[in-house]
């Protein structure tokens, strides 16, 4: 069975419903991307996910909710006296800031159980990781992680990372650049968000920041960029593939996340990188015209439908 696994932590959301009203919901940029990677992915694909719960009742409850979306998410860590971090969405129009409450997250401690880890990893087609697993994890547990990745990818299996850079999660700004370009060199594909790298790298242009990974060792790099082109590298072959304008955004969350999981999943399924992108566009397109970071998969029924010119 074809499989994707992602890495990472899934979080309580609270979105303002005004009047002193939130919205609970759960989110995280590795599980959303896994969401739409399973809204776009056949139902003979397999969709897992890695990470680490407490074994309070909101652990519970986001258990529950994985399983329901049908991402299989068993054999993790439940580690006593921890939770699932929480953070609230702010929006300023359709711009999207967040306040984070996750010191005691669980997720942190995930390589407890690092021989599930590497049991789930032997199976995978793809291994789907972001900078924020590793921004979260103790440096010897992010060092882990990087050096079983090597070492334990499957023959033909592909590292896909996406550096979502938050440099307030890393205590150590040289460590960041570091590790994500460690990452970045043991990966097959990257996936980065131009606005992310020129603040942290310097880059003058998505080019540059597909250049820059392809040096490192990527394989190919998927340059996002909001409005702005979609940039490919492949072989030192640059492809650009422009957006398509929206009249309407409403909420830009998990913008990235879902043309990351969408892209992944026609990948797995054999589109060709012409095709994957246009889908990866037309669903990310979909996700911002909606509130929130997990839009209801019949969102995408006519994306999906529609044939990539």
């Amino acid at each position: 069975m074809a499989s994707i696994l992602g890495i990472g932590e899934c979080m309580v959301e609270l979105s303002s419903e005004g009047r002193g009203l939130w919205r609970q919901a759960f989110s995280g940029d590795v599980f959303n991307a896994l969401w739409y990677a399973r809204a776009f992915a056949s139902r003979d694909v397999s969709v897992a996910f890695f990470t680490a719960l407490g074994t309070d009742p909101l652990s519970d409850q986001m258990l529950d909710f994985i399983h329901k979306a049908g991402i299989e998410c068993e054999s993790i860590p439940r580690i006593e006296d921890r939770r699932p971090g929480l953070y609230a969405i702010h929006l300023d129009g359709a711009e999207r800031s967040f306040t984070y409450w996750r010191d005691t997250s669980a997720a942190r401690l995930m390589m407890q159980g690092r021989d599930a880890l590497w049991a789930k990893v032997a199976s995978a087609q793809i291994i789907y990781l972001s900078g924020i697993t590793l921004a979260i994890l103790p440096d010897q547990d992010c060092d882990a992680l990087l050096h079983g990745l090597r070492a334990r990818k499957p023959k033909g299996a592909l590292i896909v990372f996406d550096p979502n850079i938050r440099p307030q999660l890393w205590p150590d700004k040289d460590r960041m650049r570091r590790v994500i370009s460690d990452a970045a060199a043991i990966s097959d594909i990257v996936m980065p968000s131009f606005d992310d790298e020129t603040t942290t790298f310097g880059d003058k242009t998505p080019e540059d920041t597909a250049k820059r990974y392809s040096a490192l060792g990527a394989r190919r790099v998927v340059v996002k960029n909001g409005a702005g082109d979609t940039i490919h590298l492949d072989n030192n072959v640059m492809t650009v593939y422009p957006v398509a304008p929206l009249s309407t955004i409403k909420d830009t969350t998990a913008a990235g996340d879902s043309f990351n999981g969408s892209f992944l999943a026609a990948t797995l399924e054999g589109a060709s990188t012409p095709e994957a992108v246009q889908i990866a566009q037309r669903c990310a397109s979909t996700v911002i015209q909606h509130k929130g970071a997990l839009v209801p998969f019949e969102a995408f029924d006519f994306v999906k439908s529609k044939p990539p010119k």
